[in-house]
């Protein structure tokens, strides 16, 4: 396995440019097209579409759509090529970038969307915002930074990723973003630019580096898309302090094979509940 990890890496590239980081900062998101080697695509599907989960999900809709959203979080049964997205070189170098050190790992999740699946309105995700216990009150300025992959791609408005380019730069008070508000330019003042939501368009083996300032939204899978299902991954990560709502527990079994560095990234406390007040 490790073999494997180090002579097949699973991206093109090992680090960000200066204009992806210029980006990311601008706009609170920058996007890699195309970012996963040939064999890094093919071994993350392959991976993906043999996880038991997975196996069963589309056993159980082969004759006739039952259930048309798989979603496995946390996302523990990884193998070797899912392990690679805790700290490729391209992972590590995009993270110390951006947030620096310390930062932690903070929790993945798997979704399978089959056709007809529901979207998600416009949101954000750094949940320290929306809580107002000490704690929170102490984290919200810390980084939280979502890396999200999209295995088999997406065209415009079939199950893909809008965004509002410069919305980190607004004070997030509610989780969920009044499309309406948006679009009356409540928010534009404080950000200093007119906001809107941005539809992207993405090739196989991409990824969207994510603040979890930013609004974003996905839209739902129609039930005549050409693409019979979308698949993609999230990996989280967080600057080092208090737990956010979905920081998982490590399973032991990871612990094994990893490097010292890849420990550190797992040395913090999961969430827990009452572990805010």
């Amino acid at each position: 396995m490790k073999e494997l990890i180090e002579v097949n890496p699973i991206f093109r590239i090992d680090a960000p440019s200066a204009d992806d980081l210029e980006a990311f900062h601008r706009d609170g998101y920058v996007v890699f097209p195309g970012v996963f080697s040939d064999e890094g695509l093919k071994g993350i599907t392959d991976e993906i579409m043999s996880r038991e989960q997975v196996v069963e999900f589309f056993d159980n809709n082969k004759d006739k759509l039952v259930d048309v959203h798989l979603r496995s979080c946390p996302w523990n049964n990884k193998g070797p090529w899912g392990h690679q997205l805790f700290d490729a070189p391209f992972v590590t170098a995009l993270l110390r970038a951006i947030i620096g050190n310390p930062y932690h790992f903070c929790h993945s999740t798997l979704h399978v969307k089959m056709l007809g699946s529901e979207g998600a309105g416009p949101h954000r995700d750094h949940l320290h915002w929306f809580n107002d216990n000490p704690v929170n009150l102490a984290n919200r300025d810390k980084w939280y930074v979502q890396m999200l992959y999209y295995v088999n791609g997406f065209e415009k408005g079939d199950a893909s990723l809008s965004v509002v380019p410069g919305s980190h730069l607004c004070t997030p008070k509610e989780r969920s973003v009044d499309e309406e508000e948006l679009l009356k330019g409540v928010y534009d003042e404080e950000a200093g630019l007119e906001l809107k939501l941005k539809d992207l368009e993405l090739p196989p083996g991409s990824m969207v580096c994510l603040s979890g300032r930013t609004i974003h939204a996905a839209a739902p899978k129609p039930v005549d898309s050409p693409q019979e299902y979308r698949l993609n991954v999230h990996y989280l990560f967080k600057e080092a302090g208090a737990p956010h709502k979905l920081t998982q527990p490590i399973p032991d079994e990871w612990l094994p094979d990893a490097s010292p560095e890849r420990k550190m990234l797992f040395q913090r406390e999961p969430y827990t509940e009452g572990c805010w007040e």
